[in-house]
C-alpha cells in the first residue's frame, strides 16, 4: 500500500475496522484449519513422506499403466505400474465420477463404515524383487488394524475415503531401480 492509500484507510474509521475485523477472521480460520495439520504432521514418523496421486497414464512400450505419486514436501516421485482394472479403480474417484452402483473399493469403504469402522491412512511401505508392498490402516472399536494390500487397492481406497497416502524411504528408495516395479 503506499501512504496516500494508508493514510484515507486510516481516517476511514468503519472501512478500517471492517478490514482489522476481517484480518482477524482470516487467523482465525486459518490457525483452525492449519493447527491441526501441523499437529498431525508433527506425529508422522519422520521416515514417512505424504503423497499425492499426480495421475493415472499409459506406460511407455507395454500393457502396463503408470500411477504417478510424488510427495507434497519434498517433490520425491514414486511410479507404480498397475494393470488396467487397477488403473480404472484409481482413476474413478480422480476424475471425481460417481458410477450408477458401487464398485469393489466403494463397496469395501461402505461395509467398514457398516462395522463402524474407517480407513485412517495407507503406507506404501516396502518393495521386494520389484513388488510394491502397501498396508491399511483402519480404526474399528478405538483399535488400530493394520491389513496388508497391494499399493493400487491402498490407493483407490484412499482416494475414495479422503485419507492420507503415505510412502516410507524404502519404498521410494526402490523407486530407483531400473527394471519396472509392480
Amino acid at each position: 500500500m503506499d501512504g496516500v492509500s494508508f493514510a484515507v484507510l486510516m481516517n476511514d474509521q468503519p472501512r478500517y475496522s471492517a478490514l482489522r475485523l476481517a484480518i482477524a477472521l482470516a487467523s482465525l480460520l486459518s490457525a483452525l484449519l492449519f493447527a491441526p495439520w501441523t499437529a498431525a504432521r508433527a506425529e508422522e514418523p519422520k521416515d514417512l513422506y505424504e503423497m499425492e496421486v499426480l495421475g493415472v497414464t499409459a506406460a511407455q512400450g507395454g500393457d502396463q499403466i503408470a500411477v504417478l505419486l510424488r510427495s507434497k514436501v519434498l517433490r520425491r516421485e514414486l511410479t507404480l505400474f498397475v494393470g488396467p482394472f487397477e488403473a480404472q479403480s484409481i482413476a474413478v474417484p480422480l476424475q471425481q465420477i460417481t458410477p450408477p452402483r458401487p464398485l469393489t473399493h466403494d463397496l469395501i469403504l461402505s461395509l467398514l463404515t457398516s462395522l463402524r469402522s474407517h480407513l485412517r491412512r495407507i503406507i506404501i511401505s516396502d518393495v521386494k524383487e520389484n513388488t510394491y508392498y502397501a498396508t491399511l490402516y483402519i480404526e474399528a472399536d478405538g483399535k488400530e488394524i493394520t491389513v496388508d494390500s497391494r499399493p493400487s487397492d491402498a490407493i483407490a481406497l484412499a482416494l475414495r475415503a479422503g485419507v492420507p497416502i503415505y510412502a516410507n524411504n524404502k519404498a521410494l528408495n526402490g523407486a530407483n531401480s531400473n527394471q519396472l516395479p509392480r
